[in-house]
């Protein structure tokens, strides 16, 4: 169970990071920052640094726990990109995303 919390925090966390309007005013442009303004504007980039963030705090909640490794954290890092880009990509405001071609 803690690593379905781990994936649906991650993606939370992503999603209001990347499409949040809370975040419009300090969210850098894509072209800003040497080009690493599209880390804030990408759900796959964000995702993995998100997926660290949390791995980082893990000891401060009861949702998940994770060792203190650097491979656990390469590997929820790479976990939380995946399923944030995977559902970013099923889902938006307007709920499942379906394509119609005529």
């Amino acid at each position: 169970m803690g690593l379905v919390n781990f994936i649906l925090v991650s993606y939370g966390l992503t999603f209001i990071l990347v499409f949040g309007s809370i975040f419009s005013l300090i969210r850098p442009s894509k072209d800003s920052l040497h080009g690493l303004g599209k880390l804030f504007h990408c759900p796959l980039c964000m995702g993995f640094w998100s997926g660290i963030f949390l791995w980082s705090i893990n000891r401060w909640t009861e949702l998940f726990t994770f060792e203190y490794t650097l491979a656990t954290a390469f590997c929820l890092g790479c976990l939380s990109a995946g399923t944030s880009y995977v559902l970013s990509m099923l889902v938006d405001d307007c709920g499942l995303k379906i394509n119609r071609k005529e």
